[in-house]
């Protein structure tokens, strides 16, 4: 092989470590209940969930859509068709969030599922649907609830429900962010009263929704779904997802 050569393939490798193929645009959904949807802000409503407060994480190139429902199950969910605008707008390469739990312990039979075959069958299909459209689902274990015995030992009001997911997304080999766990770490760090920070716990007075104010050991404040947004985006950089490539915090 000549000089000349050996240069020109030189050249021809460092232009080619030097050039970064431009981003892809990519979407990110979002399915799960009141925890991570969208609140309702208007007339100084205090709540947030976590997902609602995820977007300045994420450059340009990401776009997400928040479609977490309040009071869902992972049966409601789907019985009520907000599962199909989902997964029918879902393309290749997307990712969809999928968080459920809080409400599928719920008695009425609207939402009720058993931990160990209804919803475990729920969440199988979930995965299943989202990776026929060769998208990407990440699994996330519900937040910790604020409940601390009188011990001010922080209690467990999820059960086999965070179990079941944890289990699951082995099985399946699909990515997981264990929520409960990050959520029940700090709660439990900060104590039955500075924990009240996290959550809503608003005056009367306040705001015209909550005119006699509120005592919530479930629904995040905005600083609370800062610090849930905060913990999903190191859970993504922990599994190294390729989301992190469009982190910018």
């Amino acid at each position: 092989m000549t000089k000349a050569i050996k240069n020109l393939f030189l050249i021809v490798f460092l232009v080619c470590c030097a050039f970064k193929w431009p981003k892809e645009n990519v979407t990110v959904y979002s399915i799960g209940d009141s925890t991570m949807s969208k609140a309702n802000t208007a007339d100084n409503y205090p709540g947030r969930g976590w997902m609602q407060m995820i977007d300045p994480f994420f450059d340009e190139f990401v776009k997400v859509v928040n479609r977490g429902a309040s009071g869902r199950s992972s049966k409601s969910y789907r019985d009520e068709g907000h599962w199909n605008k989902v997964i029918t707008r879902v393309k290749a390469g997307d990712y969809v969030f999928i968080q459920f739990g809080h409400n599928d312990a719920k008695e009425d039979s609207l939402r009720h599922t058993d931990p160990q075959t209804t919803f475990k069958e729920n969440m199988q299909n979930y995965v299943n649907e989202v990776r026929a459209k060769n998208a990407n689902p990440i699994l996330f274990t519900s937040i910790v609830r604020r409940k601390f015995d009188k011990n001010g030992k922080l209690v467990d009001t999820h059960g086999e429900y965070v179990t079941v997911v944890r289990k699951l997304a082995a099985k399946m080999d699909v990515p997981l962010i264990d929520l409960n766990k990050m959520t029940t770490e700090v709660v439990e760090n900060l104590g039955p009263e500075e924990a009240k920070k996290l959550y809503i716990y608003v005056d009367p007075g306040v705001t015209a929704k909550l005119p006699n104010g509120k005592k919530d050991d479930t629904h995040l404040c905005e600083a609370g779904a800062i610090k849930v947004a905060e913990l999903a985006v190191k859970g993504l950089r922990d599994i190294k997802s390729p989301l992190v490539e469009y982190l910018i915090k």
